[in-house]
């Protein structure tokens, strides 16, 4: 059973945990778990996806429960009337806040995506970023004596495949769990000395206006537990540092 987050007649918002695809994909076709399949033995009805999270990202998940309300949220999602805030915690003292605009060459998959064009231009991809919090941990990463990590929020304006990870890489803040856009050196010292395993990304709360009512809606996620269990035993220690307006 997902958590339900939200439920009307015409939609339903579930906490996606990490490490659960959303639906069938090519990419992982030994997966027998899917969420949208979940979902539907849940309500035991058909729901429609509108939008997705990759595998390793958890939290708030948004399924259409009729075609034609699909087909309302699908451009809603696709045009960016979707706000979506996430967390992550990030290697180093990422800057107050900032913008990123940096144009994404397309992420192309050598299975589900070999028919696909391989020469399209970069497309442009905007993400926003606040800092909410800083520590210091006394391990030494080399080439350091101590590891600096940042819980952000973030906030993707457009949808490109694996924005996120990708924009926090580029400027030297990758996400800490991301094995391809990662840092390893720091992703093994947490898989060493506090079993932290998978991606520290997680879609807290996504904010539209209803698409049959119209009026505003907030869904926020439950909270991840491994990034939580970790920012509390940071803090616990006193290796929070002080984190800038």
């Amino acid at each position: 059973m997902l958590p339900v987050l939200y439920q009307d007649d015409y939609m339903i918002a579930v906490h996606k945990p990490a490490g659960l695809l959303v639906h069938r994909s090519l990419i992982d076709k030994y997966e027998t778990r899917f969420a949208m399949q979940m979902v539907r033995d849940q309500l035991n009805q058909h729901v429609f996806t509108v939008h997705r999270l990759d595998k390793p990202t958890s939290g708030v998940l948004l399924f259409a429960l009729n075609r034609d309300v699909a087909r309302l949220l699908n451009p809603m999602f696709a045009e960016g009337k979707v706000e979506k805030t996430y967390r992550a915690i990030v290697r180093g003292f990422s800057p107050p806040g900032g913008r990123i605009e940096h144009a994404l060459k397309e992420k192309l998959d050598a299975i589900a995506d070999k028919k696909v064009r391989t020469d399209k231009e970069p497309q442009s991809a905007i993400s926003e970023y606040k800092t909410r919090a800083r520590f210091e941990l006394p391990f030494a990463v080399r080439p350091y004596k101590t590891a600096r990590y940042s819980l952000v929020e973030l906030h993707p304006h457009t949808g490109r495949k694996h924005q996120l990870r990708r924009h926090m890489a580029h400027i030297n803040h990758p996400i800490l769990g991301d094995a391809n856009h990662g840092d390893g050196k720091h992703n093994a010292m947490l898989r060493t000395e506090f079993d932290f395993q998978g991606l520290a990304l997680n879609a807290s709360e996504i904010a539209l206006n209803h698409p049959v009512s119209g009026q505003k809606l907030v869904i926020k996620s439950e909270s991840e537990p491994r990034m939580q269990r970790l920012l509390t035993l940071w803090r616990d220690n006193n290796w929070e540092r002080e984190c800038p307006e």
